[in-house]
C-alpha cells in the first residue's frame, strides 16, 4: 500500500509500531536500526549526514510532544519535504509540509493534511488552520518544529518565535503512531532532511480551540456508493448505481465546516481515477428556482430528480500550471425544486489531492429568537465599512471605504448620514475622504479612520476640520472613544494600537498578543480587540496595557465590536455572522448571513432602542436589525 500525495511523492506501507518515549530530544541517526530506509537514502548534503526520499522511524509511538528537523530545499524547484506523525498505518496519518516554491506569495507555502484510507487530501483541508503563508529559505538549512498537543498543533519555521501555522483541530482527534519524514522518492533531490529529534511532551500550553459552529444551509445528510473507475461512468447521463456495481449506499455526514470528504469512508480502487456517487434529499414547500452554492473535488456531474442540471471539473493542474483546484464554494446551482422531496444526486470523480463534496442553500439565514430585521437601504453605497450612531441627533453616519477606488490621498470618498428608521438623508454628506473605515462619535465631533491618520470631523458644520498623522501606522481601521475625549484606532497591518490624545496622535501598544488588531470598542477602564492573528477576542487595560483572553472565536475576519445592556460582547465577521460572548466566556452566534453574501462590518449598537446597524461592505447597503435583551 501507499499513500498518494502530489505528483511523484509517494508514502511508503509502515510497520508496526511499538513504544518508545524519550524524555528529552535527541537527534537520531539515520542508520538502519533506528529507521526503515527502504525508501530513501542516505547521502551527503550541505555538510551534513543527510537523508533523501521517505522513511519512517522504528519502534515509536508519538501521541503529544516536538518534533525537530532540519530541511534543506533546492532553489527554484518543486518540493514537498514534511513531517509524518502519529502514524497508525501506512494509509490513516497525519503530515505538515512545505511548499518551498510557493514562499513567500502564497498563503499554502505551509501546510497540515490529514490522510485517511491513502488519500491526501489537501485539496480539501486549505485555507485557515490548515494552511498558512511563509518565507522559506533555500539551498541552506531550515528549522522546522512541530509542537503537538491533544487535538491540536503548531508549526515554527527557522529561528521564528512565533508559530506560521496553528492547527486548530487535527482530523484525526486525539489519537496516536508513528513518526516518519517524506520528501518523494529515494531518487529525488529537491529536498533533504538532517538533525532529526522528537521528545515527548504531555504538558505543552496551547490556547483553547477556537468555538465550534455549524453553519446555516449545508446539506450533510449524504449516501455514498463505492468507488469505481472513472472510466466506467459516463457524467452527462444519470447513473445506475445498481447496473455499475456501486451500491449498497453508505450513510455519510459532512463535517462542521459542510464538507463531505469521501476519504473517510473509502480509499481508492487503483492508480486511475476514481468515482463515487453521492445523493441526499432536498426539500421544498413549493414549486420554485433556488441557488444553492457548490465546491467539490475534482470532477462533479450532478442530477437533480434524475436531469443533469450540472458538470464542472476542478482537477490539480487542469485550466492552467498553478490551478490547485482546492475546495471552495466557487459555483452555484440554480436549482428548479419541486414541491415536497427532491432528489439530489451529485457523480463525484477524483483524480488527485482529495475527494471531496459541499453544497449550500444560499437563502439559509440563522437568525437567533426574538431577532427581527427593521430595514434594509438600497445599494447606493459605495463598500460601506463603518456605521456610528450619533444619540445627540438620532441620525447614523456610514463610511463609504469605496475599496474598488483607493483614492491615493485624492479624497474621493465620503460618510453618508441616515435616519434612525433607515431613511437616506445625505449620501455624500462629508466629502474630501480617502477610503475612511471605523468611525466614532464624541459629543459634536465624529472620528473617522484613514489609512494612516485619523480625521476629525465637526458634526453641526459637516466639515474635516482637522487631520492626525499617526507615525508608523500602516493601516488604522477601527476608532474608539474612551469617556475622557481619548480616541483609540487599530492599526490592522502594523499589529498595534495607537492613541490620540491632547491633539496629539502616539503608538500606544504594540504587542504580538493583539496581531493584526481590527475592531476596538472601549468597555470601562478596558479597551477591548479584535485580534485577527489568534481569533481572539482580548482585552487591554487602559491603565496598565496588561492583555487578557476573553474568547477564542471560530475562523473569520473579526471585525466590529460593541457591548450590548446587559453586559455581554457583541462581535461582527465580515463575513456575516455576528455572535454574542458572555462575562463567562460562552459564545453563541445571533445571526448568519454568510449563506446570502450578505457581510457584516464595523456595526453599531444602540442599547435605548435594541437596535443593530449593520454596512454590508461588498453588499453597499446598510441593515438593522432589532434584537431582544437578553
Amino acid at each position: 500500500m501507499f499513500l498518494r500525495t502530489r505528483p511523484g511523492a509517494l508514502v511508503l506501507g509502515l510497520a508496526a509500531l511499538t513504544l518508545a518515549l524519550p524524555a528529552t530530544a535527541q537527534t537520531i541517526p539515520f542508520t538502519p536500526d533506528r529507521w526503515d530506509l527502504s525508501g530513501a537514502r542516505v547521502v551527503e548534503h550541505l555538510g551534513r549526514q543527510a537523508l533523501a526520499g521517505t522513511a519512517r522511524l522504528r519502534d515509536v509511538t508519538f501521541t503529544n510532544g516536538v518534533i525537530e528537523v532540519d530541511v534543506a530545499m533546492r532553489g527554484a524547484t518543486r518540493s514537498y519535504p514534511g513531517v509524518l506523525f502519529r502514524v497508525q498505518s501506512d494509509t490513516e496519518l497525519e503530515r505538515v509540509y512545505l511548499r518551498p516554491h510557493r514562499a513567500p506569495l502564497y498563503a499554502d507555502a505551509v501546510q497540515y493534511v490529514a490522510a485517511f484510507h491513502g488519500v491526501d487530501s489537501w485539496q480539501l483541508y486549505n485555507g485557515p488552520g490548515y494552511s498558512a503563508q511563509a518565507t522559506i529559505p533555500t539551498d541552506r538549512w531550515v528549522h522546522l518544529r512541530i509542537e503537538v498537543q491533544g487535538s491540536q498543533a503548531r508549526v515554527f519555521i527557522d529561528t521564528a518565535s512565533t508559530p506560521v501555522l496553528v492547527v486548530w483541530e487535527l482530523e484525526h482527534g486525539r489519537s496516536a503512531g508513528g513518526l516518519g519524514l517524506n520528501a518523494g522518492s529515494a531518487g529525488s533531490a529537491a529536498a533533504f532532511f538532517s538533525d532529526f529529534s522528537w521528545r515527548a511532551d504531555d504538558g505543552l500550553a496551547f490556547g483553547p480551540a477556537p468555538a465550534a459552529y455549524e453553519p446555516p444551509g449545508f446539506l450533510r445528510e449524504w449516501e455514498v456508493s463505492r468507488p469505481i473507475a472513472r472510466r466506467l461512468v459516463d457524467f452527462d447521463r444519470f447513473p445506475d448505481a445498481h447496473a455499475l456495481g456501486m451500491t449498497p449506499w453508505t450513510r455519510a455526514t459532512a463535517n462542521q465546516r459542510g464538507l463531505l470528504d469521501v476519504s473517510r469512508h473509502y480509499g481508492r480502487s487503483g492508480s486511475e481515477p476514481d468515482v463515487v456517487l453521492a445523493r441526499t434529499t432536498v426539500r421544498s414547500s413549493r414549486e420554485e428556482v433556488r441557488k444553492f452554492w457548490l465546491g467539490y473535488s475534482d470532477e462533479v456531474g450532478v442530477f437533480l430528480n434524475g436531469r443533469p442540471v450540472f458538470y464542472g471539473n476542478s482537477a490539480y493542474q487542469l485550466r492552467d500550471q498553478s490551478f490547485l483546484g482546492v475546495v471552495g464554494l466557487f459555483d452555484a446551482l440554480p436549482l428548479p425544486l419541486r414541491r415536497g422531496e427532491n432528489e439530489l444526486l451529485v457523480v463525484l470523480g477524483e483524480y488527485s489531492g482529495g475527494w471531496g463534496l459541499t453544497v449550500r442553500d444560499a437563502s439559509a439565514v440563522l437568525e437567533a429568537p426574538g431577532f427581527r430585521r427593521l430595514w434594509a437601504s438600497t445599494p447606493v453605497l459605495r463598500v460601506p465599512e463603518s456605521a456610528a450612531f450619533d444619540p445627540a441627533r438620532n441620525v447614523i453616519y456610514v463610511s463609504n471605504y469605496d475599496g474598488y477606488n483607493p483614492s491615493g490621498g485624492a479624497g474621493r470618498q465620503s460618510l453618508t448620514r441616515f435616519s434612525a428608521d433607515g431613511r437616506l438623508e445625505d449620501l455624500e454628506w462629508v466629502t474630501g475622504l480617502n477610503n475612511p473605515t471605523g468611525l466614532a462619535v464624541h459629543g459634536d465631533l465624529l472620528y473617522a479612520a484613514e489609512g494612516r491618520q485619523l480625521v476629525e470631523i465637526d458634526i453641526p458644520s459637516a466639515r474635516v476640520v482637522r487631520r492626525h498623522p499617526a507615525q508608523g501606522a500602516l493601516f488604522l481601521n477601527d476608532v474608539a472613544v474612551a469617556p475622557n475625549g481619548d480616541v483609540y484606532a487599530s492599526d490592522s497591518r502594523g499589529g498595534a494600537i495607537y492613541r490620540l490624545s491632547g491633539g496629539r496622535v502616539e503608538e500606544w501598544l504594540r504587542s504580538p498578543a493583539i496581531a493584526a488588531p481590527n475592531g476596538v470598542h472601549v468597555d470601562g477602564g478596558r479597551l477591548l480587540v479584535a485580534a485577527n492573528g489568534d481569533h481572539t477576542l482580548k482585552a487591554v487595560d487602559l491603565a496598565t496595557k496588561a492583555v487578557t483572553v476573553l474568547a477564542t472565536l471560530h475562523r473569520g475576519v473579526l471585525d466590529g465590536i460593541k457591548t450590548d445592556a446587559s453586559g455581554n460582547i457583541l462581535v461582527s465577521y465580515n463575513e456575516g455572522m455576528l455572535v454574542r460572548i458572555t462575562p463567562a466566556g460562552e459564545v453563541t452566534t445571533l445571526l448568519d448571513l454568510t449563506a446570502p453574501g450578505t457581510n457584516i462590518a464595523d456595526f453599531d449598537y444602540v442599547a435605548e432602542r435594541d437596535l443593530l446597524v449593520f454596512p454590508t461592505f461588498l453588499d453597499n447597503r446598510v441593515i438593522a436589525y432589532r434584537m431582544p435583551r437578553r
